[in-house]
C-alpha cells in the first residue's frame, strides 16, 4: 500500500525556516517521482517542487526558487522540503504526491500526472 505523510508544519516569523517530511511507503523513489505542493485558504493547490530520481533533476516554482531545497533520502524512504526566507504569502497546507511515473512535470504540475497524495500539513508564517 502507497502511504505519504508530512510533517513538520507550524507557525514561523516571516524570514525564517522550517524543513518539511514526507515519510513515504510501498514505492521506490527510483521508480516515481516525488514533488510539494500548497493550498492556501481560498486559492488553487500549486505545485511548489518536484523530483525525479530517474533523471536526477529537481524542478521549482517561481515563487519559491531560491529558497526552497527538495531532497531525498531514498535509504529512510524519506522526502524533505526546506524552506528559508519564509514569507507571510507561504501560508499554506502543504501536501507531498506521488507521481505516476518516474518523471515530474515541474512546469504545469498536472493533477492527472499525481495519483497518491498525504494529508497536508499547515504551515503559517506571520509578518
Amino acid at each position: 500500500e502507497v502511504q505519504l505523510v508530512e510533517s513538520g508544519g507550524g507557525l514561523v516569523e516571516a524570514g525564517g525556516s522550517l524543513r518539511l517530511s514526507c515519510a513515504t511507503s510501498g514505492f521506490s523513489f527510483d521508480d516515481y517521482g516525488i514533488g510539494w505542493f500548497r493550498q492556501a485558504p481560498g486559492k488553487e493547490r500549486e505545485g511548489v517542487s518536484c523530483f525525479s530520481e530517474a533523471d536526477d533533476i529537481a524542478y521549482y516554482s517561481d515563487s519559491v526558487k531560491g529558497r526552497f531545497t527538495i531532497s531525498c533520502d531514498t535509504a529512510k524512504n524519506m522526502v524533505y522540503l526546506q524552506m528559508s526566507s519564509l514569507k507571510p504569502e507561504d501560508t499554506a497546507v502543504y501536501y507531498c504526491a506521488r507521481s505516476r511515473d518516474p518523471y515530474c512535470d515541474g512546469t504545469y504540475y498536472p493533477s492527472e500526472d499525481w495519483d497518491h497524495w498525504g494529508q497536508g500539513t499547515q504551515v503559517t508564517v506571520s509578518s
